[in-house]
């Protein structure tokens, strides 16, 4: 294929090369109208700022302010008609989004309206998406990385042939719809599992009957028990001193707060560790973790917990997490994980919390927390049930990783023409 070679970027010889100015209607950033003066403000007109782009995804609906009529009339901002692109120049620059309403917009923003016999607004979207690293090479240096409307009407644009245009469009759009799909879905897992788990863990869903005590009814076969009652040992090294530390392969594991996903696991990647020696764990040696211990965050950030795989079996804590060992004839671990992570138990742990400038918790108010304990058949029940939403939840969130990666790839690819339409078939991507 022979290649035009832009400044930074080849694209195809049989695709043209234009300034954006060369290829839309108009192209003007916005005003602010005198923030002192009421009668500028809420009314019905909306006024875009850059954090209104930053965290809207392609296409922007709304805006958290408006101005009125006066307010347009005595600033700089003007109405950017529906299906624009706006594009942030000052501070996070270079983000962008489709408008699918009228809207002003501040200082900050350049509106922009195709010229739609030129160019598509969306393909424009998806360039100016894959665009957006290079514009640190035009960046003027002040306080903060600002771009001027000059510099974006002298960008350079590919423009491909229009056909070509909406199937590049069309092929992406494809994508983006099935990350957003799957992103709601998560969520909505997400929310599920956060129902079920509060109405398993008080026994709501398959019990019928109930008995009143201290922390609320609860299934009449079930135990009220402190923590402490269930557990072997629960414990946090006051100190953490005189720390030596070695290579992943001569050494031992120290898994920290920041290794600890909101699921209830732990980071399973080790080249994120960091390694004591065996002379270092040996001398905190109560800090050593078993498979099924749970550690928890106990100062800072409160309430993270996980469970400990046997990979990590051996393994050391820091002095901001406290480790937990359970009775594993009484207790179910992939049971107690869930419990952990439900809004019971993260409740608990903010009332026994110091109100302190840092949180801490200390070993011996955990210890006395109460606790509803079904007997054991029904936790591992209650944990196959969750586990089988978690399962789901994980196999949607790597999907969604793989296509975000893919975008990303075919984003770059299509925008330089590296990949020719006609070489994806839209149905391989859904």
């Amino acid at each position: 294929m022979s290649e035009y070679n832009d400044e930074f970027i080849k694209f195809p010889k049989d695709w043209e090369v234009r300034k954006l100015k060369d290829v839309i209607i108009k192209a003007k950033s916005g005003g602010t109208p005198r923030t002192n003066v009421p009668e500028y403000w809420n009314g019905n007109i909306p006024f875009v700022k850059a954090q209104d782009i930053t965290k809207s995804s392609k296409y922007l609906y709304n805006t958290e302010e408006f101005i009125t009529e006066k307010g347009l009339e005595n600033s700089n901002a003007w109405i950017v008609p529906e299906n624009s692109l706006l594009l942030t120049i000052y501070g996070s620059i270079g983000f962008v989004a489709i408008n699918k309403i009228p809207v002003t917009t501040n200082q900050a923003i350049v509106g922009i309206i195709p010229n739609k016999n030129i160019i598509d607004t969306e393909f424009l979207y998806y360039w100016y998406l894959y665009f957006k690293p290079y514009w640190s090479k035009f960046i003027k240096k002040s306080t903060q990385p600002n771009l001027t409307l000059e510099i974006v009407l002298n960008s350079s644009v590919p423009i491909p042939p229009l056909e070509e245009q909406k199937k590049i469009v069309e092929i992406l759009n494809t994508v983006d719809t099935i990350i957003i799909d799957t992103t709601n879905l998560i969520e909505k897992l997400k929310i599920l599992k956060e129902k079920t788990l509060n109405l398993l863990i008080t026994g709501k869903i398959w019990h019928k009957e109930f008995k009143d005590t201290e922390i609320g009814k609860i299934p009449k076969n079930w135990e009220i028990v402190k923590l402490e009652e269930i557990a072997i040992d629960i414990y946090r090294y006051p100190t953490y001193y005189n720390i030596k530390y070695v290579g992943m392969n001569e050494g031992v594991p120290e898994v920290r707060a920041e290794l600890i996903k909101e699921n209830g696991e732990l980071e399973d990647d080790l080249s994120k560790y960091r390694f004591i020696s065996k002379e270092t764990s040996k001398r905190f040696y109560r800090t050593i973790l078993n498979e099924g211990d749970f550690v928890l965050s106990v100062r800072g950030t409160l309430g993270k917990v996980a469970i400990v795989p046997k990979f990590l079996e051996g393994a050391n804590i820091t002095a901001n997490l406290m480790k937990i060992s359970l009775n594993r004839l009484r207790c179910y671990p992939p049971f107690f994980k869930q419990f952990f992570l439900s809004d019971f138990f993260k409740k608990n742990l903010d009332n026994i919390s110091s109100q302190t400038t840092i949180k801490t918790i200390q070993a011996s108010k955990l210890k006395s927390i109460k606790i509803p304990l079904p007997p054991l058949e029904e936790q591992k029940k209650i944990a196959e049930i969750l586990s089988t939403i978690d399962n789901k939840i994980e196999t949607e969130t790597k999907y969604l990783d793989y296509m975000k990666k893919l975008k990303e790839k075919l984003l770059a690819a299509l925008m330089t023409g590296k990949i020719r339409v006609n070489s994806i078939a839209i149905g391989d991507l859904k």
